[in-house]
Order: structure tokens, then C-alpha cells, then sequence
């Protein structure tokens, strides 16, 4: 089951960036070659972009691949890197989490005041979404790796084939 969601996060985030890369192509085209492009093209490729920052935030930490600052913790072995590394991440779950339940606050704060966006006319809290959802997977994630460092597995994976 999670193997078919990580290969949907993947499949998702390439196929939204075609999309993006058409939809701006488009754009450019539009302007530079007919002299006028439609409005929305834009639109859609920054709320494209929007949800592709954050599920790739959340995809990036199964893969282990945000930046950090290794060098003070790489100098330690055993327990005490066990308990440095589980204070990081438990500092970064508390952001996560803040970001999904103030996320979740926002999408329906939108949904209340009916807002929409300028040139799509959709519902604005289809864009904000993206924010309780990449918060959320990064939370999720984050509670994986604190069990894989709790097994003495501190570094990147070598493969995705080995990825939780």
C-alpha cells in the first residue's frame, strides 16, 4: 500500500511538471508569437507549482534529501546521535504538524469566506490545501525516520526500493 502511494507521489509530481512546463511554453508562445495569452495559463501553472513545492517537501524527507547541517552530529556514534537526531526531528514534527492543522485552519477559513481565485474562478481553498497536506506527509514521514534512526540507520537510503 505505501509503495503504490510513493509511486502516485512520484508519478504526480512528474506529471505536474509537464503540465507546468506546457502550460508555460504556452504562455510564452501566447505572447512572444500571437501577441496575447490567456490569463489563467499563468494562474494554473503557480497553483501547479504551489502543490509540487509541497508534496515534494513531504517526498523529499522519505527520500532524506532536505539540507541540514551535519557536522556537529556526524562527529557522535551510538545513543548520543540517536538522541540528537531524534531533538531535530522532533523540532521539524512540530513545524510539520503546525503547518497541517494551521493549514487545515486556513482551507477552512477560505471555504467559509467563499473566496476564489482571480482567473480560474476556483475555490481558493483548492490552492491552500497543498499547505495541510505536504505539512501532514512531512509529519508521517518524519515519525518513520525517528524508528530508522532508532534502528541505527542515520544515513540517506541507497535505493528507493528500501524506502518506508
Amino acid at each position: 500500500m505505501l509503495k503504490k502511494f510513493n509511486r502516485f507521489e512520484e508519478v504526480l509530481l512528474v506529471f505536474t511538471l509537464a503540465a507546468m512546463v506546457l502550460l508555460i511554453f504556452g504562455q510564452v508562445i501566447g505572447r512572444y508569437v500571437l501577441g496575447s495569452s490567456p490569463s489563467w495559463t499563468e494562474e494554473l501553472a503557480r497553483y501547479i507549482h504551489i502543490f509540487q513545492v509541497w508534496i515534494g517537501a513531504s517526498y523529499a524527507v522519505k527520500l532524506r534529501e532536505h539540507i541540514r547541517v551535519g557536522a556537529f552530529i556526524e562527529r557522535f556514534g551510538g545513543v548520543p546521535r540517536q538522541i540528537l537526531e531524534t531533538i531535530g526531528i522532533l523540532i521539524w514534527f512540530a513545524i510539520s504538524l503546525f503547518l497541517a492543522v494551521f493549514g487545515t485552519d486556513l482551507v477552512l477559513t477560505s471555504m467559509q469566506n467563499g473566496q476564489v481565485t482571480p482567473a480560474l474562478q476556483l475555490p481558493m481553498w483548492i490552492p491552500f490545501i497543498a499547505i495541510p497536506l505536504g505539512g501532514a506527509g512531512m509529519a508521517i514521514r518524519l515519525i518513520f525516520q525517528i524508528i530508522k534512526v532508532w534502528q541505527g540507520d542515520y544515513d540517506k537510503p541507497g535505493s528507493e526500493e528500501s524506502i518506508v
